[in-house]
């Protein structure tokens, strides 16, 4: 999205200011602006408050939606083992839009086992590739933080896809096992899909531990 996109978005909402600084920094596809849009407005609607912790962040664009769409959390955190060198021009553009936001996300480069969590967290992640979305997800639960990832790049020859290969689709198999080992350690889970066409890995799996009464 560059600069030449910002007719497309001439709306007053939220969505449209942010696609436009996303224009202005000249520096993300499309699909990726979509993608942190989507999982950050459904898990803003369940996981209220607590810091931010995106998880193989990339450029870091669903951090800052993050906090965009609730500002009751004071601040994130983007880790991943590199950085896009245009993540500092998104970080520009960002800020400038929203003053506010500034001082706000962190970026790490390290590992995502590095990154202490606390129980207040919201754990995200868009993306992360293959076993990383399980990384994520034992991270979250071992903490007992809440957590959404839309996962991608499956491996077929992992045992749920093998063992329900007869069944149902290697992918679905695997998101399906993860539903049901998060919910086995003590989680709520909820299941929903975005778009098929912002991207064909479109599953969202969003998940907070149980209470006694639930």
């Amino acid at each position: 999205m560059t600069p030449h996109d910002l007719p497309r978005f001439p709306g007053d909402g939220l969505f449209d200011g942010l696609a436009r600084a996303v224009c202005g920094a000249g520096c993300l596809p499309r699909k990726e602006l979509y993608e942190a849009w989507e999982v950050a407005r459904r898990a803003r609607r369940i996981f209220r408050g607590g810091r931010v912790v995106d998880l193989a962040a990339g450029h870091g664009l669903l951090a800052y939606v993050m906090l965009l769409l609730d500002d009751s959390s004071p601040l994130a955190i983007a880790v991943d083992r590199t950085f896009p060198a245009s993540a500092v021009k998104l970080q520009a553009a960002l800020t400038e839009a929203w003053p506010r936001l500034a001082g706000r996300v962190t970026y790490m480069t390290c590992g995502l086992d590095d990154v202490p969590l606390l129980e207040t967290d919201v754990v995200v992640s868009a993306h992360a590739c293959g076993k990383l979305t399980d990384v994520v997800l034992d991270r979250a639960a071992a903490a007992r933080a809440r957590v959404a990832v839309l996962p991608c790049c499956h491996d077929a020859s992992s045992p749920a896809a093998v063992t329900l290969e007869g069944w149902m689709d290697g992918a679905l198999a695997i998101d399906a096992h993860r539903a049901w080992r998060l919910e086995q350690r003590g989680y709520r889970i909820r299941t929903q899909t975005i778009a098929p066409d912002i991207t064909p890995k479109s599953r969202l799996l969003l998940g907070e531990p149980a209470t006694g009464d639930t």
